[in-house]
């Protein structure tokens, strides 16, 4: 059995987490600098690259503890971190500690990439999941249809070709004065309200699955503007309707499209969602297929998704040379 450490640093979130080879998390451990970013309205990238300095030491050092390991030296055999995409800042400071663990312990190093981490997450709590999977995977920065023929084989069906979903949630709720971060104030409020009070537009109607969410979020203020009496939270839920609308008619094509499918996941933070696990869970019903919604523990950043990569690249692929960097802009679709 093989045993990592990760550290995950890719925005304001500082995490460390011990996974095995196994699947299996021994410790998981997230320090938030959210409440220094609230009242700038999202996140400050070099506000949480000091908050990861001061952080990174004292999250890791909780993990080895949790998992029962000596934190001076763990029985660990290997150290994985993500080194893109993300905030560039944020990443060099994962990156250095983790390399400063590795060099101190003398155990091999593991760059990985963030998203991928999030198309492992489903592994960490169903190891018995079957393939091939779609998963579409949701987040602040990030708007995709996976294909998942296995663990590490993947290929990118369609993406946003502007703002992600969840840059749109935030941008949103940024213009109706709701605090941030909007996402979980949006779907809260969405509940309360109406998706039939606003016509809101639906973009990228055709057969391909890439997305658009810029308009949208341009049509939320126009409408406001004309109509000034609307409640936010009808709002909110004519918002929400059209984002779940266009991500889950992509999704339902590329389920009818692939066949000999053997789930349909959901991933990322905005699979937090109530709305896109409603609609997720529904679409695996209509064909057939297990739906595989993760916990909101593994919706948000973590490190136990880097760590189960980690274990996999190293096994499959060696060891990561030192001298590798920050990638913040590598797409998930350069990962080989």
């Amino acid at each position: 059995m093989t045993l990592a450490l990760a550290i995950e640093t890719s925005c304001d979130d500082t995490a460390a987490a011990v996974v095995d080879s196994h699947w299996h998390v021994h410790s998981s451990v997230i320090e938030s600098s959210i409440d220094q970013h609230r009242a700038f309205g999202g996140v400050v990238p070099e506000l949480a690259g000091r908050a990861h300095l001061l952080t990174v030491g004292p999250v890791v050092r909780r993990a080895l503890l949790d998992a029962g390991l000596d934190p001076h030296h763990p029985a660990i055999d290997v150290v994985a971190v993500t080194s893109g995409p993300g905030l560039v800042g944020s990443l060099l400071i994962g990156l250095s500690a983790a390399k400063a663990y590795a060099l101190a312990w003398e155990k091999p190093y593991v760059g990985v990439n963030h998203l991928e981490g999030h198309l492992f997450a489903p592994l960490l709590e169903r190891p018995d999941l079957q393939w091939p999977i779609v998963t579409l995977l949701v987040s602040g920065g990030h708007s995709m249809i996976v294909l998942q023929h296995g663990p590490g084989h993947h290929e990118v069906l369609g993406e946003t070709i502007d703002d992600a979903a969840g840059e749109a949630y935030d941008k949103v709720a940024r213009w109706l004065g709701l605090p941030y971060p909007g996402g979980p104030e949006i779907d809260r409020l969405a509940a309360q309200g109406s998706a039939t009070v606003l016509t809101l537009p639906v973009s990228m109607t055709g057969n391909d699955l890439d997305f658009s969410f810029s308009g949208l979020k341009t049509a939320v203020v126009r409408a406001t503007e004309k109509n000034p009496d609307v409640a936010v939270a009808d709002v909110a839920a004519s918002f929400q309707g059209a984002v779940a609308e266009q991500l889950l008619r992509k999704l339902r094509h590329a389920l009818a499209t692939h066949h000999n499918l053997r789930g349909v996941a959901l991933a990322g933070g905005v699979a937090a969602n109530s709305a896109l696990r409603r609609g997720v869970a529904e679409l695996a019903s209509e064909f057939g297929v297990p739906s595989y919604l993760p916990t909101l523990a593994m919706c948000t950043d973590n490190a136990a998704m880097i760590a189960a990569v980690g274990l996999y690249r190293f096994a499959h692929d060696g060891p990561s040379d030192l001298s590798l960097g920050a990638r913040p802009n590598w797409a998930l679709a350069d990962v080989k």
